[in-house]
């Protein structure tokens, strides 16, 4: 006889032949607020982590003159796209299905869909390597690389997307102990993955006693090799019993129906991340048309949004495991309940933020450029918008309550249309009304503000099943 689980939100009835896990529990019964901070504190390690990644690449690199660092820099959005895409594209699918498993309490579901994921991750490793490999330099002679530019962006991607299977493993891995509620592993074992990365890539890049010196390559080496070594530390807990959710492959057989599981969420989430990336390309293209220093200021204002979307996915991803351990567990009062205050506090969160930095722009600003013009149209860009980050952010928690529901195509849609609305909006205000720079800058906002209520619309057109 299994636990009786309540459709109004209280504590399940728990009946002598289901024995909960008590991470499990904890998602089911504990308070919301201190539940969804306790499960967001580790993540906020992978917020800066990864800006730390972001920072020494640039920095070792820097070393080896403008052409290498010109030649990362085409390659590098394409490896953060691999990031994003792995750990809340089809991350957050894995973590989403294995929570809704637990919470209905189908552990040996859960196991094999774990098992799945690690495929997964194999599969869409060979995938994008080969993809890569072979349409890379393509692409970054089509971004404009040539010459020794070229050459170091070829160097550096032959190593990255060779092994780029390695950054699917961890974030895959690290997405099925997210599931089961366990935070703190993943991200430890993140930040031990970057804090490698830093410390290899000096040594590969420039040599270290019988280390040869391999230059830009060296910082792909120091990447995979370092997130390889976090793929096994994940692989061989999650082969212990330690795990609540175990990898299993004895016998093992691969059924559709678990990828589909995954694909079902995964795919929009992956399509997803690229429409938040290529907003802020597209936008930087309109606001080049105001001239070079409105395309910068612009740049330079919304690089902040690479602090606001890692900030709702540390949060994000405990609106995952909660969502659906509750939505599995048919607790939908509770799950509801969960989504409106989880999209609350990634509202707060990167409201603060927003608001913040539009007292105080120049503090922001000042790290990229000393150019007044541009700093002055950063200033404008980060008083009108800033503010809106709020809403920006209630549209991010909600993204994660509809992955925590299996059913996200609809906020998709809506970061779409806010794409649509940015873009386009922006083209109106600048070219039919002449309203320059600020025009764009208030289509901005606008979008924030129309992609918050199509979230929420998403999220109150979710309806429990049976």
């Amino acid at each position: 006889m299994s636990a009786t689980l309540s459709n109004t939100g209280a504590a399940p009835a728990l009946g002598p032949a289901r024995v909960v896990p008590e991470r499990t529990r904890m998602l089911l019964e504990a308070p919301i607020v201190p539940t969804l901070l306790k499960l967001a504190a580790p993540n906020v390690l992978n917020l800066l982590a990864i800006a730390g990644m972001i920072t020494f690449d640039g920095l070792f690199v820097g070393r080896l003159g403008p052409d290498a660092l010109a030649g990362i820099s085409l390659v590098f959005p394409w490896v953060m796209l691999m990031q994003h895409g792995a750990a809340s594209g089809m991350g957050g699918a894995v973590s989403s299905a294995i929570a809704r498993a637990l919470g209905a309490g189908q552990k040996q579901r859960a196991i094999d869909l774990a098992t799945h994921a690690f495929m997964l991750a194999l599969m869409l490793g060979a995938l994008f390597s080969v993809l890569m490999l072979v349409a890379g330099p393509v692409i970054y002679r089509s971004m404009g690389g040539q010459g020794a530019v070229l050459e170091a962006a070829i160097a550096y991607s032959t190593v990255a997307f060779g092994g780029v299977v390695s950054i699917w493993m961890l974030n895959l891995l690290g997405n099925v102990g997210r599931g089961t509620g366990n935070m703190s592993l993943p991200a430890m074992v993140i930040v031990g993955a970057v804090l490698g990365h830093v410390v290899i890539s000096p040594a590969l890049i420039y040599g270290l006693g019988p280390v040869p010196a391999l230059g830009i390559a060296g910082a792909g080496w120091g990447l995979v090799s370092s997130f390889g070594i976090g793929s096994l530390v994940l692989f061989a807990y999650l082969r212990s019993s330690r795990s609540l959710v175990t990898l299993s492959f004895r016998g093992l057989r691969l059924k559709w129906e678990l990828f589909s599981e995954f694909f079902r969420v995964g795919v929009p989430g992956m399509i997803n991340v690229v429409i938040t990336n290529l907003t802020v390309i597209v936008v930087t293209g309109v606001a080049g048309h105001l001239g070079r220093d409105t395309a910068i200021g612009y740049a330079m204002g919304a690089r902040l949004e690479y602090i606001i979307i890692p900030l709702g996915f540390g949060i994000g991803t405990g609106i995952v495991a909660m969502v659906g351990t509750n939505w599995g567990a048919k607790q939908y009062v509770r799950a509801r309940a969960i989504a409106w205050t989880g999209g609350a506090v990634v509202a707060a969160a990167c409201g603060a933020v927003g608001v913040f930095f539009a007292l105080f722009p120049q503090l922001w600003l000042s790290i990229f450029t000393a150019n007044e013009e541009v700093i002055q149209i950063g200033v404008s860009y980060l008083r009108l918008v800033g503010p809106t980050y709020a809403l920006y952010g209630l549209g991010i928690g909600l993204y994660f309550a509809c992955q925590g529901y299996g059913k996200v195509v609809p906020a998709v849609i809506a970061n779409a249309i806010r794409l649509v609305l940015a873009a386009g909006g922006g083209i109106i205000a600048m070219s039919w009304i002449g309203a320059g720079a600020a025009g764009l800058f208030a289509a901005i906002a606008f979008a924030f503000v129309a992609y918050a209520g199509l979230t929420s619309l998403a999220v109150l057109r979710i309806k429990a099943v049976a």
